[in-house]
């Protein structure tokens, strides 16, 4: 047995550093079993009646801009001329290459559709609105928009549109996606029939985050545990009313203060930035415009 002696692991003393290393070695052990890493709080949290989210429409949900499209469904419906198509043309591609919103060419089109849309029935026009949905609005949806959306729906919360849109339009479209409702723009009507004018103002930048708050007080909602989403920094006052604001598909300034403010971020564009994605579709419609704008001239020197 002697002989096997080697085999058997000879007792020796520990030395300091030995023990040193088999003490950092346990603490090591017992702290990999302790120390995991804190998962981010689920959100958007089920069952949370007094939660709600709220969603910007143009480019944020929907690429490009609502308005724009629905005016590309009433001309082919003979609402208005060809002359007029130009400038529909003009301010979708302005919008899709700057990505952000101007007030001059989004006034020039609330504009245009109030003078389009006067003397017909409201109800004629969500009519058309469902349609004009199916011709050119529902291929634009960001899925990762809807996917958001749809979470906070699977957690029993509910969700609005919060739009400078027509609130008829807003509506088709909240309802097409199973959202709970829409703000938006509210244009005047007597006995049904719009009249050309506005009920107060559009439904734009400190307007959408007074319409927030008034239906979240009417909601009984606590907006410290609501959402908003948006991809401009002319809804930075309805962001920043909410407990979880998010920047999506931001626009520089937008990004800037997400940034700065530790928001969150979320960008569903094939691109980092929105000129590289956004500089080809708008050449495309620039180029349906000045087709437009080339045909109606040629057409007028024919006369």
């Amino acid at each position: 047995m002697a002989a096997l002696g080697w085999l058997t692991p000879r007792r020796r003393s520990a030395t300091a550093r030995s023990v040193l290393a088999g003490e950092a070695s346990a603490e090591a052990a017992r702290k990999s079993t302790q120390e995991v890493p804190e998962r981010e709080p689920e959100f958007p949290v089920p069952g949370d009646e007094r939660a709600a989210a709220f969603f910007d429409l143009d480019n944020t949900v929907m690429q490009g801009a609502a308005l724009f499209h629905f005016g590309r469904g009433l001309y082919k419906r003979k609402f208005f001329e060809t002359r007029d198509l130009a400038r529909f043309a003009w301010q979708q591609a302005w919008f899709r290459l700057a990505g952000v919103e101007d007030p001059e060419h989004m006034q020039d089109a609330r504009d245009s559709a109030l003078s389009i849309v006067k003397g017909h029935r409201v109800a004629e026009l969500q009519s058309i609105g469902e349609e004009i949905y199916d011709e050119y609005m529902a291929e634009r949806i960001w899925p990762g928009t809807r996917a958001l959306a749809q979470a906070h729906l699977d957690a029993g919360q509910r969700v609005w549109l919060v739009t400078a849109a027509p609130v008829e339009i807003a509506q088709v479209i909240a309802r097409r996606l199973g959202l709970t409702g829409a703000l938006g723009t509210v244009a005047e009507s007597v006995d049904g029939v719009y009249t050309g004018k506005l009920v107060g103002e559009p439904l734009h930048g400190p307007a959408k985050a007074e319409a927030v708050r008034a239906l979240a007080l009417a909601e009984e909602l606590d907006l410290g545990r609501c959402a908003a989403y948006s991809d401009s920094h002319n809804d930075i006052p309805m962001l920043s009313l909410v407990g979880h604001p998010y920047a999506i598909n931001p626009d520089s300034k937008l990004r800037k203060h997400a940034r700065r403010m530790d928001w969150r971020l979320r960008d569903y564009r094939t691109g980092r930035k929105a000129a590289k994605v956004g500089i080809p579709a708008a050449a495309g419609l620039g180029a349906v415009a000045g087709g437009t704008a080339a045909a109606i001239t040629l057409h007028r020197k024919r006369r």
